[in-house]
C-alpha cells in the first residue's frame, strides 16, 4: 500500500515515523520546504512542498492529511479528485458542510474516507467501550473527560474546542453509541487569540450525559477520564492507559494508538470495508464543536438534530 503524508509538522511526525515503520511510506509533502526536505532525507522519500506537484509525480493509493485544519478541506478535495483514499487529521474539517462534500466525493470515487480520533483506538478505552457493551457491571450512566496542558505552539487556526474537545465527543458519541440532543458550553480566552479553556456538556437520551472540561493553561499535561455505571465506576488515563474499576486495576492490553490507527486505515482500504471512524460520525463531531462553540458565545443550549 503507497501512502503519502501531507504535514510532517506537529502531530504528523508522529504519522511519518509509523507509516515509515509499516514499510508504506512513499512520499512526504510539506508547505515548509525545510520540513519537507528534512523528513524526506529522514525516511529516505521523495519530498513536495506543493500538493498538486506531489500528485504528478508521484503513484499512490492512499494518503495521510495532518495539516492546519482550515487547509484540510481543499486537499481533501485534491486527493479525493484523483481517487486516493484518504485519513484527514481530526477535526475532519471546521465547517460541517465541507465534510458533507468530501463525503459525497469519496462515495463517488469508491475510496475509503476515514478521520484521526485516534482514542478510538487507545487500549484504554477500548478496554472502557468493552466494559460497558458487555453490561457485567450495569447501564453507563455519566462520563466526565478532563484534558490539560500548554498551549500546543503549532495550533494557530482553531481554539481548544475544535483541537481537543472533539477527542473527547467523539469518544463519548462512540461510548454511549448515539449521538448528543443538545449540548451547552462555557469557553474563554486568556493566552490564545482562539478559546483556551473550555466546558462542554452534552445531552444524550435517557439523560445520560458527558461533561468534557480542558484547557491550554496549565504546564502539566493531563488526559484523564471517569465512566458511572450502575454498578462501577471506571477511571482512566489516556495517557498511561491505566483503567480501573472501582479499586481494581482492569487488564488493558498493549499497542500503540496512533499504530493501531494507521494499521486499521489500510486494513480497511485493503479489504474494501467500513472504517472504525465513518465521514458520517467526524461530521457529526464537526457540528457538535460548531454547536458548542455557539453555545459558548450565546449562553444557551444548543439543540441537535443528529442522525
Amino acid at each position: 500500500m503507497r501512502t503519502v503524508l501531507v504535514g510532517v509538522g506537529g502531530w504528523g511526525k508522529n504519522h511519518a515515523r509509523v507509516l515509515h515503520d509499516t514499510g508504506t511510506l512513499t512520499a512526504i509533502c510539506d508547505a515548509d520546504d525545510t520540513l519537507a526536505e528534512q523528513f524526506g532525507a529522514q525516511y529516505k522519500v521523495p519530498y513536495y512542498t506543493d500538493v498538486q506537484n506531489m500528485l504528478y509525480g508521484e503513484s499512490f493509493d492512499a494518503a495521510i492529511v495532518a495539516t492546519p485544519t482550515k487547509t484540510h478541506f481543499q486537499i481533501g478535495k485534491m486527493l479525493l479528485q484523483s481517487k486516493k483514499h484518504l485519513l484527514l487529521e481530526k477535526p475532519f474539517t471546521y465547517e460541517p458542510a465541507e465534510g458533507r462534500e468530501l463525503q459525497s466525493m469519496a462515495k463517488k470515487a469508491g475510496v475509503i474516507l476515514t478521520c484521526g480520533y485516534i482514542e478510538r483506538f487507545n487500549p484504554a478505552i477500548q478496554t472502557t467501550r468493552n466494559i460497558i457493551q458487555d453490561k457485567t457491571h450495569g447501564d453507563i450512566a455519566l462520563l466526565e473527560f478532563h484534558r490539560e496542558s500548554n498551549i500546543p505552539v503549532h495550533i494557530k487556526d482553531v481554539g481548544i474546542i475544535h483541537d481537543t474537545a472533539v477527542h473527547d465527543i467523539d469518544t463519548a458519541n462512540w461510548l454511549f453509541d448515539q449521538m448528543p440532543q443538545v449540548v451547552f458550553a462555557r469557553a474563554g480566552h486568556i493566552r490564545h487569540t482562539h478559546e483556551d479553556f473550555a466546558t462542554v456538556m452534552l445531552g444524550y437520551a435517557d439523560n445520560r450525559t458527558a461533561i468534557l472540561a480542558c484547557n491550554w493553561l496549565s504546564p502539566v499535561r493531563s488526559r484523564m477520564f471517569r465512566a458511572a455505571l450502575t454498578d462501577a465506576i471506571i477511571t482512566g488515563d489516556f495517557i498511561t492507559r491505566h483503567v480501573q474499576i472501582n479499586d481494581k486495576t482492569a487488564p488493558v492490553t498493549e499497542g500503540e494508538p496512533l499504530k493501531r490507527e494507521i494499521d486499521s486505515f489500510l486494513e480497511a482500504i485493503k479489504t474494501n470495508s467500513e472504517p472504525v471512524v465513518t465521514a458520517h460520525q467526524a461530521i457529526s463531531v464537526s457540528e457538535i464543536a460548531k454547536a458548542a462553540l455557539l453555545s459558548s458565545q450565546r449562553g444557551v443550549p444548543i439543540y441537535l438534530d443528529l442522525r
